[in-house]
């Protein structure tokens, strides 16, 4: 009987084996559609007890530092696939502070304002100069500062407003600040994408995002006038409808904005989606892309008109 060849050692020569596909978790399995919204059913909760009580505030901006943060990482990431290294080490430490102050401090008032110049003054002095003492080759050190300050200005700057408008206003103001805030955008939200998806025809930008239509930015749009109206005769009374439909039509175009602007940022890094940490939404950054733009929005907002 004939023997199977030997190697070298005297072993019979084994067949690589190809490796086994992991198997996919049972979010992944689902489609998009139906994971958007079991992962929304997860988190929405703990967000909503997180704004309905005040003993809870703490949560809110825990959950939104946090939040903030992932993001951060994300936009690193983006700017790594384009060999763009951000200086992790300034950008936290400037998170950091920004937080900080919004959560302490009111940011429209002037030596809060100051407080923010001054951490974004050192921000940006700190990253030329850590970019500077890293090495980092002379042709990147621009877009290697610039990464890290513009990181730090998109995601803490604009979503720490957040932050304040859960700690500056009296606790039954910023809890109906919130609950408008977020049902208005999420409810928009959700609106444009079934809406698209179920009548979408014509596309609102082919070269940015190609699955937004301008059927869907409609169903958002009418789903935002909806919400805001309901929302003032369900426990918004202190905001009238003529200030709330107009202040939650501007939400909805600043909200579309924000998304596009993100949808471009991770098409010029050739990406899909910032992560894959929430199934059925992407990352983290995917979620925050509306609520950034907005947060700044909404909080002087209430501050010119609670306050006059």
């Amino acid at each position: 009987m004939s023997q199977p060849p030997a190697t070298a050692g005297g072993s019979e020569t084994l067949k690589t084996q190809p490796p086994k596909p992991k198997p996919k978790s049972f979010l992944a399995k689902l489609p998009p559609a139906v994971a958007r919204l079991v992962t929304a059913a997860v988190l929405l909760p703990i967000l909503v007890v997180s704004i309905i009580f005040p003993q809870l505030s703490l949560l809110f901006v825990l959950l939104t530092a946090a939040a903030l943060v992932v993001a951060l990482f994300e936009f690193w990431l983006l700017a790594r696939k384009q060999q763009i290294r951000a200086d992790a080490a300034a950008g936290l430490l400037s998170a950091a502070a920004l937080l900080t102050v919004f959560f302490f401090t009111e940011p429209g008032k002037l030596p809060d304002l100051l407080m923010i110049q001054l951490t974004l003054i050192l921000l940006t002095i700190g990253s030329l100069v850590a970019a500077m003492l890293r090495g980092t080759p002379f042709d990147r050190m621009i877009t290697s500062a610039g990464v890290t300050v513009l990181s730090v200005m998109y995601i803490v700057l604009l979503g720490g407003h957040m932050v304040a408008l859960r700690v500056g206003f009296a606790p039954e103001l910023s809890k109906h600040l919130l609950a408008f805030f977020f049902l208005v955008i999420m409810g928009a939200d959700a609106a444009a994408y079934y809406g698209g998806r179920a009548f979408g025809k014509h596309k609102l930008a082919p070269a940015i995002s190609p699955g937004k239509t301008w059927e869907g930015a409609v169903a958002g749009m009418l789903a935002s006038l909806l919400i805001a109206a309901a929302a003032h005769y369900w426990f918004f009374l202190e905001l009238p409808t003529k200030f709330a439909l107009p202040l939650a039509a501007l939400m909805n175009v600043v909200s579309v904005i924000g998304d596009l602007t993100e949808s471009a940022l991770k098409r010029s890094a050739g990406a899909k989606d910032t992560a894959r940490i929430l199934p059925g939404h992407g990352g983290v950054l995917d979620r925050l892309d509306s609520l950034l733009f907005n947060a700044p929005v909404i909080y002087y907002f209430a501050r010119l008109y609670f306050n006059s």
